[in-house]
């Protein structure tokens, strides 16, 4: 059928010959043709498929697809969705299984696996996040259940502190510039929910987020600003 299609085109000549002899198309019944099919196997999360060890001072009280974690530091709760599931071993492990195959289970995997591992730390060990406070007479306090910043604004900047978190102001020598010398003043947000804590400081960083061209501001103590050049003013 191919070739009868392409010998439409070509022309009647007795110098060329038969327009079929110049077509060397081999045709294949489709019923020859195989196709190979082959069966790939669904990757499992690497995170999600990781056991969650229980330290013997934290208790887990789970009811359906409700789960408390109960530690020396606090108590947190977590509701699962119906894609995932949580199941306690014999050995003691919480393990994060899916109970179907689809897309929004295999997110599910992974980001709920990572909750739970949080919750059994932050209540049994605790999380930490330090802020640091870079700029000329920026600098921060406690007061009551506020931190006041002064970040280069005409009035302070007061944030109310959550019950289940501890804020403390601090002091720091860190290198700044060509090599100079600088105190600054950091923040340390510690509590047993890691969203909490995280939350707070992106609550306090997003007031004076660090600049990229003096890298002044407010960061975190492992951010990195990467600093730009500035325009180079050229004299008439």
């Amino acid at each position: 059928m191919a070739s009868s299609f392409l010998s439409c085109f070509l022309p009647r000549s007795g110098f060329l010959g038969d327009r079929r002899s110049l077509l060397n198309v081999s045709t294949t019944p489709f019923a020859q043709v195989g196709v190979s099919a082959k069966t790939t196997k669904r990757k499992e999360s690497r995170i999600g498929m990781q056991p969650i060890a229980v330290p013997s001072n934290v208790t887990i009280s789970l009811q359906g697809q409700d789960l408390k974690v109960k530690g020396p530091l606090g108590e947190l709760a977590l509701t699962y969705p119906p894609e995932v599931e949580l199941t306690e071993e014999d050995s003691g492990f919480l393990r994060v299984r899916k109970t179907v195959e689809t897309r929004r289970a295999k997110e599910m995997h992974g980001l709920f696996r990572t909750l739970t591992d949080n919750m059994v730390v932050g209540v049994s060990k605790g999380f930490e996040k330090t802020l640091e406070l870079k700029g000329v007479g920026y600098r921060a306090m406690v007061q009551g259940k506020e931190l006041v910043l002064n970040l280069g604004f005409s009035h302070p900047v007061k944030i109310e502190i959550p019950d289940s978190l501890k804020v403390k102001v601090d002091k720091k020598i860190i290198i700044f510039g060509k090599g100079e010398k600088v105190k600054i003043t950091i923040v340390i947000v510690s509590g047993y929910d890691k969203c909490e804590i995280g939350q707070f400081a992106a609550t306090v960083r997003k007031w004076r987020p660090a600049e990229p061209y003096k890298r002044i501001g407010v960061c975190y103590s492992d951010e990195i600003v990467h600093r730009k050049k500035g325009k180079d003013r050229k004299l008439k």
